[in-house]
């Protein structure tokens, strides 16, 4: 029997860049993703005499409702030697009344009072560099107001990743799961970006922390001048140091979902756009290995969508004489060897960095991810949302 074989000339371009994008997303989960997926460290508790003193710093700015039950949290920690740090950074609440009687009743409660606004800061930069010059220990652990420790271990488990030569610890912080497509879509953002600092840290490129819950020496800060290099940007006192001073040699990560620290998510869509948008500000700031892996990865992301919808609607790209019934289905196949993949990286991911819930949507959020990336990372480039 004589089969003909037919194809589209446009059409096998779009299949070929969609294969392409299958490819290098297929590489990011299991070449890269899989390290967070499948971490296992072998970590030595530390008895109480080798943890040494530890400052915990916090910047505060109208920030009473969450200074009221994060401070006591805190103050819990199953730790034996440690003061907590907060700045009060102009606030005209009541913080700066609770934190006076605080420091009175508790002695590990050390306030900093900023009264005056300067003009040429921006952000938490100034705030955060008083608050580091004020903590009275060289170990300095930073969190924000809101966020919750989910037990008494946090600071143990932030000071056992520390090493001989370690002098800074990255970690990663779960938002708290409400219901809403929203806080589904806050999250799956989260754990998709900590994916990719993440595992660039496990494979000794770090570029980026979260001052939710990021750890670094005293001396490390003042050494390499603090701020000083982006210290225009109102954004980045967290990402735009650790891209700075991190290395492969004194750097590690805390991936513990037992001793985390939760944050309180966006309460809207624009609050949560105008975050979103001021973190992707400092991107043009990373090095290029940094912006070239979130290019290619977010770029395929949504090259791999845009190829599938437009193969779905075009004519077939290849066909043969006797009909092209199976074309939908090897497409299908495709776009399911991807899912699975993602499925079986994101649940141990998930696992591993205690977000829950966020699976039987995957493909919602991933497809969302695809437009709203590119939208994104335009607005963090004109500075929209950017104070």
């Amino acid at each position: 029997m004589h089969i003909d074989f037919f194809y589209n000339r446009f059409s096998f371009i779009v299949l070929v860049c969609f294969v392409i994008a299958l490819l290098v997303q297929l590489a990011y989960h299991w070449g890269l993703f899989s390290r967070v997926a499948f971490y296992k460290r072998k970590r030595q508790l530390k008895p109480d005499s080798d943890l040494e003193p530890v400052s915990v710093v916090i910047c505060a700015r109208n920030a009473y409702e969450y200074l009221v039950d994060l401070v006591p949290a805190l103050l819990k920690q199953d730790y034996p030697d440690f003061e907590v740090v907060i700045v009060n950074d102009c606030s005209d609440d009541e913080t700066e009344e609770y934190l006076k009687d605080l420091a009175r009743r508790e002695p590990k409660v050390k306030p900093v009072h900023i009264r005056q606004q300067l003009n040429f800061f921006n952000g938490r930069k100034f705030p955060l560099s008083m608050g580091i010059k004020s903590a009275s220990n060289d170990l300095l652990v930073l969190t924000e107001c809101k966020c919750m420790p989910v037990n008494d271990l946090w600071l143990r488990s932030v000071v056992d990743c520390y090493e001989r030569n370690t002098e800074m610890v990255i970690g990663y912080s779960p938002y708290v799961p409400k219901k809403g497509l929203l806080n589904m879509l806050i999250r799956f953002d989260a754990l998709q970006n900590g994916l990719m600092y993440l595992s660039a840290a496990l494979k000794g490129h770090p570029y980026m922390g979260i001052g939710k819950n990021l750890s670094y020496r005293k001396e490390l800060f003042f050494r390499n001048k603090g701020f000083i290099s982006h210290y225009t940007t109102s954004v980045g006192d967290d990402d735009l140091f650790v891209s700075q001073v991190a290395t492969k040699k004194n750097s590690e990560v805390l991936i513990d979902a037992d001793d985390t620290i939760m944050t309180a998510p966006a309460r809207s869509f624009k609050q949560w756009m105008r975050q979103r948008s001021s973190r992707n500000s400092t991107i043009r700031h990373y090095s290029f290995r940094a912006r070239f892996s979130q290019l290619l990865f977010f770029g395929s992301q949504s090259l791999f969508y845009a190829c599938f919808v437009a193969l779905l609607c075009l004519k077939p790209a290849f066909a043969l004489s006797i009909g092209a019934a199976f074309y939908v289905p090897v497409l299908a196949l495709l776009f399911l060897l991807r899912y699975a993949t993602q499925m079986v990286v994101y649940h141990n991911a998930s696992k591993r960095l205690g977000e829950k819930g966020l699976l039987p949507g995957l493909v919602l959020y991933d497809a969302l991810f695809a437009v709203l990336t590119p939208l994104l990372r335009l607005m963090g480039r004109m500075n929209v949302g950017v104070e």
